[in-house]
């Protein structure tokens, strides 16, 4: 007997499921939910560059990781009519590397670089004069007969994306004509990101349980979209044919996620404050050592939120846990505590 598929079946085959995941993405400003402010400047500087039939000036696009940095630069690139170029900092390892990228460009084309806190100094100074002047100084050879070649290259967009903004160099960051920063978005920003992807994932969905797959998505649309796809898989495997709130508690339970977003980590990295260092301070390689995580893990992707969430605040002498931390982890606050200033 052949059995029926579930409602929630995946409409997709596995080798379609790194284009799928593309189709997560909005394509235009209009479906891109979220950060107004920044894209109501992006919107005049796009069209005021599409009236001047220019490129769009050399653009940097900062903020914690999984914020949309990459979906926005695809969005301009769609926006502007052109073709995009995508790379790393670590991916260009000579100049060699750079420049077959540059000259490969056509007029107009958005070539985006992620990570490009990790660019290597050499790479940067022939950079420098690509970004200023569409010039591309390289030198042939070597010794003796080594001699430096100048090539035009096509205008171009360079759209570069840290989660870094004070790790890029002074002389590169002040090339860049647009600074936009990517902020944390709020509940009913990500309560939208999650019933858009339940559409396209072409789940229902009960009105309770997007908004607790919202809370739970640490304001960060990449973590809401995980946890979508996470939900919509346990509720597959129960032939579930909705997305119900008591489904979403279970897989959040499985996953050792709280309905405030905090995961083992974030929980044990509070536990570890309050517990052990009396709520602080204590310096960020004293816990990267106890919770055995990478210092950078720790800086880039646990403490944003939890201090946008207002359970920990970083000082010059370390971190300190807030009364917030302390009732999250179920501890009375002693009266001798130091406190974060808020």
């Amino acid at each position: 007997m052949v059995r029926a598929s579930s409602p929630l079946q995946p409409t997709v085959a596995p080798a379609e499921n790194e284009v799928f995941e593309q189709n997560l993405r909005p394509k235009t400003l209009a479906e891109y939910i979220g950060q107004r402010k920044l894209k109501e400047h992006l919107s005049i500087h796009i069209h005021a560059a599409s009236k001047r039939k220019e490129p769009l000036g050399h653009s940097l696009l900062h903020g914690p990781p999984g914020l949309g940095k990459t979906t926005l630069a695809h969005i301009i690139a769609h926006e502007m009519g052109a073709q995009i170029r995508v790379t790393s900092g670590p991916a260009i390892e000579k100049p060699g590397d750079l420049a077959s990228l540059l000259t490969n460009l056509a007029h107009g084309d958005v070539l985006f670089i992620d990570e490009i806190h990790r660019l290597r100094p050499a790479i940067e100074e022939v950079l420098y004069g690509a970004m200023e002047d569409f010039l591309l100084d390289i030198i042939i050879g070597k010794g003796p007969t080594a001699r430096s070649v100048r090539l035009n290259l096509k205008p171009f967009t360079l759209i570069g994306a840290t989660t870094k903004a004070g790790a890029v160099s002074a002389p590169l960051r002040d090339r860049f004509l647009h600074h936009f920063k990517l902020a944390f978005y709020d509940d009913s920003e990500m309560e939208q990101i999650v019933r858009r992807t339940a559409d396209i994932l072409d789940v229902r969905m009960d009105d309770d349980a997007g908004k607790l797959i919202a809370t739970a998505s640490r304001a960060t649309p990449r973590i809401g979209n995980r946890l979508m796809r996470a939900v919509r898989d346990f509720a597959q495997v129960k032939d579930s044919d909705h997305i119900s709130i008591a489904g979403v508690k279970e897989t959040l339970k499985s996953l050792d996620i709280d309905p405030d977003g905090l995961d083992a980590t974030d929980r044990m990295l509070l536990t570890t404050i309050v517990d052990a260092f009396g709520g602080g301070p204590v310096g960020l390689s004293t816990l990267a050592a106890i919770l055995a995580e990478e210092q950078e893990t720790i800086e880039d992707v646990y403490e944003p939120f939890l201090m946008q969430q207002g359970y920990l605040q970083r000082t010059p002498k370390g971190r300190i846990a807030s009364r917030k931390a302390y009732e999250k982890v179920g501890r009375a606050m002693p009266e001798n505590a130091q406190q974060p200033l808020l």
